[in-house]
């Protein structure tokens, strides 16, 4: 009997433990679910709940009408705020193994961030740092997922493109980033140089990235100068831009209380 419950474990044939709490570590049903949700005690992978505002689920115009988004800018903005997170979190925490964000749209999935430690001591400070801190002007509630295995918790027919229920499926529809952001992170802590090495190619990346931002920043103000000429020596309506990105620059930092 121990062991056929043992078999059965967190998967449909369980009726006392939620299996998918324990395939994706949430639930559409929450506290009211029927079934357990068992939390983990110890475990690699931090989960972040509704942390990432999609711009194209949000964005809407002067008038009130939804804005469209460009694909361009929809992926620009998503790998900003994934790297940001990602550096963040490896850089005071810990090695990350993999990071997830969710592109659901249902409540208890939709900005899902799941963050997978190398080791389950970095997951554990992460989690009790995180609590006591904000990200782009909202407190964060991160905590220890049961997800390990993200094969297990991805929609299949989502990758195939044939999931019929979009955004409120209930297993996860991850957001993909970049290829050149993808190897840029994922290379940072499998490089064999010496730390010292490291740490001086890590500071040159950062240097470069910044001088980017600066000059970004600049071209940007540029073109706001020359706008703001226009709009003297005309009369047209001032346009509300879909994607603030000054803003987002502003509040989409991490903070402490």
């Amino acid at each position: 009997m121990a062991e056929y419950l043992a078999s059965i474990f967190g998967t449909e044939k369980d009726k006392v433990n939620c299996s998918f709490y324990f395939k994706i570590g949430a639930c559409r049903h929450g506290d009211r679910c029927s079934r357990i949700h068992n939390k983990p005690t110890f475990s690699q992978t931090v989960l972040i709940l509704n942390l990432y505002c999609n711009p194209q689920n949000s964005a809407k115009s002067a008038d009130g009408s939804h804005s469209t988004v460009s694909d361009e800018e929809m992926q620009e903005h998503y790998d900003n705020f994934f790297e940001e997170v990602f550096v963040e979190c490896e850089d005071r925490y810990g090695e990350i193994e993999e990071m997830n964000v969710c592109d659901n749209l249902g409540d208890h999935l939709v900005g899902n961030v799941y963050i997978k430690f190398k080791y389950e001591e970095d997951a554990e400070k992460a989690v009790v740092d995180l609590n006591n801190r904000w990200f782009g002007g909202r407190a964060i509630h991160a905590e220890l997922s049961p997800v390990t295995d993200f094969r297990e918790a991805c929609c299949r027919q989502y990758e195939m493109g044939e999931c019929t229920r979009s955004g409120f499926c209930n297993f996860m529809h991850l957001k993909p980033i970049s290829r050149e952001l993808r190897r840029e992170l994922y290379g940072r802590r499998r490089r064999k140089s010496p730390s010292s090495r490291t740490r001086r190619r890590r500071s040159r990346s950062r240097t470069n990235r910044s001088r980017s931002r600066t000059q970004r920043s600049r071209s940007r103000s540029r073109s706001n100068d020359r706008r703001r000429e226009q709009r003297d020596t005309s009369t047209s309506v001032d346009r509300v831009s879909v994607l603030p990105q000054d803003k987002e620059q502003r509040e989409g930092r991490f903070g402490r209380y």
